[in-house]
């Protein structure tokens, strides 16, 4: 799974949404892409569905982009732990998206097999989108 090599501290807080992306909200690479429509934290076991996915589709002709990377520790409790012994073990780690970002890019293929691949994408993720192309 993806994971950062290293990091300042373990354990992260959770944080807050408030905005829009400000960031990474534009197509910079392929014609076609996969936009955020909603906040969430997409797991890195999401993330790396979604790539075995792009790989097969592109394995001849085309090309693809990961445009987030889970850097975000996400943290659990064992069950059957009472409160107050302290914040859990990292489980995993998530890419925090916010609404208008663009989590993947695809060139290469043709507009149905492009799209039919980007529906299969959307569907192993956590958080609504919706398919972006580039306005040429």
């Amino acid at each position: 799974m993806l994971a950062p090599k290293r990091q300042k501290y373990r354990k992260q807080f959770r944080g807050i949404w408030r905005r829009m992306a400000v960031k990474g909200e534009r197509l910079n690479f392929g014609s076609f892409g996969l936009k955020s429509l909603s906040q969430g934290w997409i797991k890195d076991r999401e993330i790396e569905a979604s790539r075995v996915i792009l790989a097969r589709a592109t394995r001849k002709n085309g090309k693809f982009w990961i445009r987030i990377f889970p850097d975000k520790p996400f943290t659990k409790k064992p069950p059957e732990v009472t409160m107050g012994a302290g914040k859990g073990d990292v489980a995993y780690f998530v890419a925090s998206v916010t609404p208008g970002r663009v989590l993947f890019e695809i060139d290469g293929l043709p507009e149905g097999d492009t799209r039919a691949v980007l529906k299969n994408i959307s569907s192993k993720l956590s958080v609504k989108t919706k398919i972006a192309t580039k306005n040429l």
